[in-house]
């Protein structure tokens, strides 16, 4: 008796059909940094010329349980979105420009429909992050996960000049908030949690008009443009996931200095409000963005350049202090 590799769960066919599928959206990625074109061992990009002292910047993230949402509605096309975003508004917090992106996508039978849908938001996130979809990894590995399920993991690297990775934050910063799309990528396991066990609540159900699933599958909104555009007149950055504001605006302080924000302020989102009539303030605060998606810190004479080029807004100040920020 003999058994094939497509009888034990993989089909090597189904692989191929894919790569065949995505290849005319990723080349809509490359720009004239890429070398060679897709399927080869290794994704090859040029360094951008015009650095005094280039460093490298790379950074690696998933999309969490929001993925399990997603899987369970059958919508695929946000996803990738959401997994450029995670990389991407962490490498400019470095003041990295994003130069390509990898992916990896492990599923337990690769559905071709389902993965290209997800492929294509990743390219889609990589043309709104301005980088170049270089090169990604298909598994398919019955056993490790159900039929219908899938990961992702996403890998970005981006390029700095070296006396510009440290944030510069001084007493007299102002706080601006750019705001984000909603609720992100973070906090799903407690989303997941109150709306569907607590709640009973239905992917069709509306909160001021609009779908309770289209609301949590809004993508992760993507602040390469805006960096690009605003970098000159900015001190540092806080990408606010996991944690909330509480947790990611402290890594750009020094030691000295305490981040005032300013709760009423904040431009809370209508899916925030309606989230805090089940949980605690304070648990809200460090789990979800609130409505805030990057802090930028900057001096006073730069704030109106920041107001007049951006969505952003204003939400607190630097103060001498112990390192952290405090909430009033």
């Amino acid at each position: 008796m003999k058994i094939s590799y497509k009888e034990s769960g993989v089909d090597i066919d189904a692989g191929n059909s894919l790569v065949e599928k995505i290849k005319p959206v990723v080349k809509e990625t490359f720009n004239e940094n890429v070398v060679g074109g897709i399927g080869s061992f290794a994704g090859a990009f040029r360094l951008p010329k015009g650095y005094k002292n280039p460093v490298l910047l790379s950074a690696t993230d998933g999309v969490g349980t929001k993925l399990k949402l997603a899987i369970d509605a059958k919508k695929y096309d946000t996803v990738g979105i959401d997994l450029v975003a995670m990389c991407v508004n962490d490498l400019i917090c470095n003041f990295g420009e994003p130069m390509f992106f990898l992916d990896y996508y492990a599923t337990g039978k690769l559905d071709v429909n389902a993965a290209s849908e997800v492929i294509k938001g990743i390219a889609k996130g990589c043309k709104e992050a301005e980088c170049a979809l270089i090169g990604g990894e298909t598994a398919e590995m019955p056993g490790m996960y159900s039929k219908d399920d899938f990961d992702l993991a996403g890998f970005a690297v981006g390029i700095a000049e070296e006396d510009e990775l440290n944030p510069k934050v001084k007493e007299g910063d102002i706080l601006i908030a750019l705001p984000s799309s909603g609720i992100h990528s973070n906090g799903y396991s407690l989303v997941r949690k109150l709306f569907f066990e607590k709640l009973k609540m239905k992917f069709d159900d509306e909160i001021e008009g609009k779908k309770l699933i289209d609301i949590l599958l809004t993508p992760t909104r993507i602040y390469v443009r805006d960096f690009k555009k605003l970098k000159p007149f900015i001190n540092a950055l806080a990408h606010i996931t996991g944690g909330g504001i509480v947790e990611n605006l402290p890594r750009v302080l020094p030691e000295n200095l305490e981040a005032i924000v300013y709760k009423n302020k904040i431009r809370v989102l209508p899916i925030f409000e309606f989230m805090g009539k089940y949980i605690d303030e304070d648990e809200m605060f460090r789990t979800f963005n609130m409505g805030v998606g990057m802090i930028l810190a900057v001096s006073e004479e730069n704030v109106q350049n920041i107001l007049n080029n951006s969505d952003g807004y204003v939400i607190g100040e630097i103060k001498k202090g112990k390192k952290g920020v405090k909430l009033q």
